[in-house]
């Protein structure tokens, strides 16, 4: 099931989402509609903050390539455990925050520690768009979106463009 997209500015996309003790049936289906939430927007990654749900859980799959097959990615509680003095710029955008990106500079590669849908502990290396995607996904985790790394103008800006279509939206 598909599930709305918090647009920002919304007070639940900047609070630290609660870690996930026990991974019951209906966090399993919160995954899955996640899921499908990502790639009918069409995005490489989501976080439960992003539907409403202050939950340290993310989905991602950074699979580009024409005809490659897809690697969704379930993290519950997923952490940064290592990551290299080597920088990577990107240009990011987020679903919450719809057709504005900006370039923002992380870590070009990171150890990743997790649990998967299934309970068992999960632990991997990204570099590359999976390695921004999911850093990017964790910020969203700890209340941060990748504005919070622009200058005060720029972020500003962005922000008025938001409310704007917010209104927008809330007359149609």
């Amino acid at each position: 099931m598909k599930r709305p997209i918090l647009i920002h500015p919304d007070p639940r996309l900047k609070k630290v989402a609660a870690p996930v003790d026990d991974l019951s049936d209906a966090r399993r289906k919160l995954a899955e509609d996640m899921l499908e939430t990502m790639y009918d927007a069409p995005g490489i990654g989501l976080a439960a903050p992003q539907v409403g749900v202050a939950e340290r859980l993310i989905v991602l799959d950074c699979v580009k390539e024409e005809g490659a097959a897809p690697r969704p990615l379930v993290m519950f509680n997923p952490e940064v455990v290592a990551a290299s003095d080597t920088l990577n710029t990107y240009e990011e955008g987020c679903l919450s925050i719809p057709e504005q990106y900006a370039e923002v500079t992380r870590p070009a590669e990171v150890q990743v520690r997790w649990m998967d849908a299934d309970g068992h502990p999960r632990e991997e290396g990204f570099d590359g768009l999976w390695a921004t995607c999911v850093q990017h996904e964790i910020d969203h985790l700890n209340g941060k979106l990748f504005i919070d790394y622009l200058g005060p103008m720029k972020r500003q800006m962005i922000t008025r463009k938001m409310v704007k279509l917010k209104r927008e939206k809330a007359k149609a």
